[in-house]
């Protein structure tokens, strides 16, 4: 079949768009693995220059949730749905929002929102800053229903829960089960939503299965690669990984 068929953007430029997207996807695994974090965030603002972001939303969730339903199988224990449950909820419930804005808005302004999302995630990070106020349901809900609509229309919408679950007073194990949860419940959904309203959405899928093996290898490069140098080290890797992304999102 020809490429055009198939509606890859990938395949209909091997030769450019394919090697930067997996350069960018090993790099991504790469810092899964030894960071823990971040791969969706580092993605969001390239495949977005290289792609356009209704193709990159679809596509980069589509990749994450491979690696999100091997993380739940050694987690699910931990999770406290009572939590999750609602925050997941209000998040889907806003995602047609976050649709109709990524379909409506010029493709140009939804990349640099994307790329300060990123550039803003990293200074929270760098700065160590966590929220230590009140935690009440309604702003539980407030901060899913946020994060909802913006992983429908940038993909980036983990930066306000993922700071939120931080901070809750929870065992460290609790918290991460609690994260591997949320992004695998709105992963799912929102790969479902945007395959029905998008006529390209069967595209992205099929990028997101092309890439899917150079970002498993990254991850597992990653993975052994951890505890050969100080946690510190491979956070201002991360950050640096995530800051060059964010600029190329922004300037690129």
């Amino acid at each position: 079949m020809t490429n055009a068929m198939y509606g890859s953007l990938l395949l209909a430029d091997p030769g450019g768009v394919l090697v930067w997207a997996g350069l960018t996807a090993f790099a991504a695994g790469l810092m899964r693995g030894f960071a823990g974090f971040g791969s969706a965030i580092l993605m969001a603002p390239i495949f977005a220059v290289l792609l356009g972001p209704v193709h990159m939303v679809p596509m980069v969730a589509s990749i994450e949730i491979p690696m999100g339903v091997m993380l739940f199988f050694g987690a699910r224990g931990a999770v406290e749905w009572k939590f999750v449950g609602p925050l997941a909820a209000v998040a889907i419930a806003a995602m047609p929002i976050g649709i109709w804005l990524l379909v409506s808005l010029d493709s140009g302004v939804i990349t640099k929102a994307v790329s300060v999302i990123v550039l803003l995630f990293v200074i929270v990070l760098i700065t160590g800053w966590r929220y230590r106020g009140p935690r009440p349901l309604a702003l539980t809900l407030g901060i899913g229903g946020v994060s909802g609509a913006m992983m429908a229309t940038t993909s980036v919408g983990g930066p306000p829960v993922l700071l939120y679950m931080l901070a809750a007073e929870m065992p460290a194990a609790t918290i991460r089960a609690n994260i591997i949860a949320y992004y695998l419940l709105t992963g799912f959904v929102l790969v479902t939503m945007v395959m029905l309203a998008s006529p390209t959405g069967s595209a992205a899928l099929i990028d997101a299965i092309i890439l899917m093996p150079v970002i498993l290898v990254g991850s597992w490069i990653g993975s052994r690669l951890a505890g050969k140098a100080a946690e510190q080290t491979y956070r201002w890797i991360a950050y640096t990984f995530l800051g060059v992304a964010g600029l190329i999102g922004l300037f690129g």
